[in-house]
């Protein structure tokens, strides 16, 4: 499966996510159920995440868990 990476702004910063579609997809539906912009979800995810943890990896966690997995 192929990635998509979109660049973004997170806290100030200038950054990056590489992620699968599918993931893109429920991140935007999560955004619009929390009437959020993904960024903006994106970095609510990374101030939560444990620091040891990559980005990309907390997001696909989050999202789990919001699905219930």
């Amino acid at each position: 499966m192929t990635l998509k990476k979109r660049s973004l702004s997170i806290a100030g910063h200038q950054s990056s996510l590489a992620l699968e579609p599918e993931f893109w997809a429920a991140l935007e539906a999560a955004a619009a159920d929390r009437k959020c912009s993904v960024p903006a979800l994106i970095a609510d995810i990374d101030a939560e995440r444990d620091p040891d943890q990559g980005l990309a990896s907390a997001v696909r966690v989050w999202l789990l868990k919001r699905a219930g997995a």
